[in-house]
C-alpha cells in the first residue's frame, strides 16, 4: 500500500494543501484500491484493520494522538517523541535498503546513491612497522628501563602501530551484470572517495580496465561518465579467467594486491575454462590478505553456486556475500574489515 513513490507524493501534496486536508491528501495518494481505502480509514482512525472506522470519511479528523503518522513510528519510540516526518522518511529508507538494486526507479536510484555513500565506510587495517605504546603486547625494554630509573617497578609494553590496508575492487561489467553494474560502480566511487589513497578499482569484461583515476572524480555522475568512456567492453562478454589473471600478473604482483583486501563483484559466469579462473583466484588469494566474492544472486532464495566460474573460484575465496541490495552491501563492508598483519 505505502510504496516509496506514494509516500513522496503524499508529502508533496500535503505541503501544497496544508495539514487540515491530511485525510483526503492521504486517501488520494496512498490508496490504490478499494481495499486500501478500508485499511487507510482504519489506520487513520487509530483502529485495527478488521474494525470499521468511526463515522463517515467526512467526520474523520486529524487526531493528534491517533493519527496515521504516529502509527508509522517504530514501536520502540516513546509516544510523543520524535518528528512524524522523520519517522516516515526512516521507514521509506529502510524499505529502500532492502529493495533489489536492479528494480529501482530513477527517483529511488538518486536516494540509493546517498545511502550507498553512507554505507561505504570500510576501514581495513594492518600492523605497521613502527611501534607505539600499548596496554598489551611485548615489553618495551627501552621505556621500561627509563621508567625504572624514575620510580617503582613497572613493565611498559608496545604494539605495532596500525596502518591502512589497501582495498581492491574488481567489478564485472559484462552483459549478465548490467542490471547491477551502475549501482556497484557508484558503490566503488563512494569507497574511493572515502579512501582515495588506499582504494583501487578495475573493470572486468573481455579485458581488464583500470578505473581508479575516473573514480577519484568528486561528482558521481561525472565519474561514471569517465568510467563508461574508459571501458571498451561495457555489457559485453565475460572472460573472468583472463581478466583476473591479467590483474594478478600485472598490478597485483607490483604491489596493489599484496596484503590487500580484494573484492570481486561478479555473478561468476565464465565463457572460458573455469579451471584457469580457479588457478587465477588461488594465485590472487596467496597475494592478498582476504578475497571476498560478491554475487547479486547469492541473497535470493534457493541460490546455489552453480555458475561454472563461481563454483571453480569458491574454494579459494574467504567469503561469498550477496550484493543485490544496499543492506547486502553493508555486509560486504563488514567483510572488508581485516586487522591482522
Amino acid at each position: 500500500m505505502y510504496s516509496l513513490d506514494r509516500v513522496l507524493s503524499f508529502w508533496t501534496a500535503l505541503d501544497a494543501a496544508g495539514p487540515e486536508h491530511a485525510y483526503w491528501v492521504g486517501r488520494l495518494t496512498l490508496c490504490g484500491s478499494p481495499e486500501d481505502i478500508a485499511r487507510y480509514d482504519a489506520a487513520f482512525a487509530g483502529q485495527d484493520r478488521e474494525a470499521a472506522p468511526k463515522g463517515t470519511p467526512w467526520q474523520v479528523r486529524r487526531l493528534p494522538e491517533r493519527s496515521l503518522f504516529r502509527a508509522t513510528m517504530p514501536p520502540s519510540a516513546p509516544a510523543g517523541d520524535g518528528d512524524p516526518a522523520l519517522a516516515v522518511q526512516a521507514s521509506a529508507e529502510e524499505v529502500l535498503r532492502h529493495r533489489d538494486l536492479a528494480t529501482l526507479s530513477a527517483v529511488e536510484r538518486a536516494e540509493a546513491q546517498r545511502l550507498l555513500a553512507l554505507t561505504a565506510r570500510a576501514h581495513p587495517m594492518r600492523a605497521g612497522r613502527r611501534y607505539a605504546p600499548a596496554a598489551r603486547g611485548p615489553v618495551d625494554r627501552r621505556r621500561t628501563v627509563r621508567a625504572l630509573l624514575r620510580g617503582p617497578d613497572v613493565l611498559l609494553r608496545r604494539a605495532r602501530r596500525p596502518r591502512p590496508r589497501r582495498l581492491v575492487l574488481l567489478v564485472d561489467v559484462s552483459g549478465s551484470m548490467s542490471p547491477y553494474a551502475d549501482a556497484l560502480l557508484r558503490f566503488a566511487h563512494a569507497l574511493v572517495r572515502h579512501r582515495p589513497r588506499w582504494t583501487a578499482v578495475y573493470a572486468l569484461g573481455t579485458r581488464l580496465t583500470p578505473l581508479t583515476a575516473a573514480m577519484r572524480t568528486r561528482d558521481a555522475e561525472a565519474a561514471l561518465r569517465l568510467a563508461g568512456q574508459a571501458i571498451p567492453d561495457w555489457r559485453g562478454g565475460t572472460r573472468l579467467a583472463d581478466t583476473v589473471s591479467a590483474f594478478v600478473r600485472g598490478d597485483g604482483h607490483r604491489g596493489v594486491a599484496r596484503r590487500a583486501v580484494v573484492v570481486v563483484f561478479s555473478d561468476g559466469w565464465e565463457t572460458g575454462d573455469p579451471d584457469r579462473l580457479a588457478a587465477a583466484v588461488a594465485h590472487l588469494r596467496r597475494l592478498a590478505a582476504r578475497v571476498v566474492w560478491v554475487s547479486p544472486h547469492a541473497g535470493r532464495p534457493g541460490f546455489a553456486p552453480s555458475a561454472g566460474g563461481l563454483a571453480a573460484a569458491l574454494p579459494h575465496v574467504d567469503a561469498l556475500v550477496a550484493g543485490h541490495t544496499i543492506a547486502a552491501l553493508s555486509a560486504v563492508v563488514t567483510n572488508m574489515e581485516v586487522r591482522r598483519a
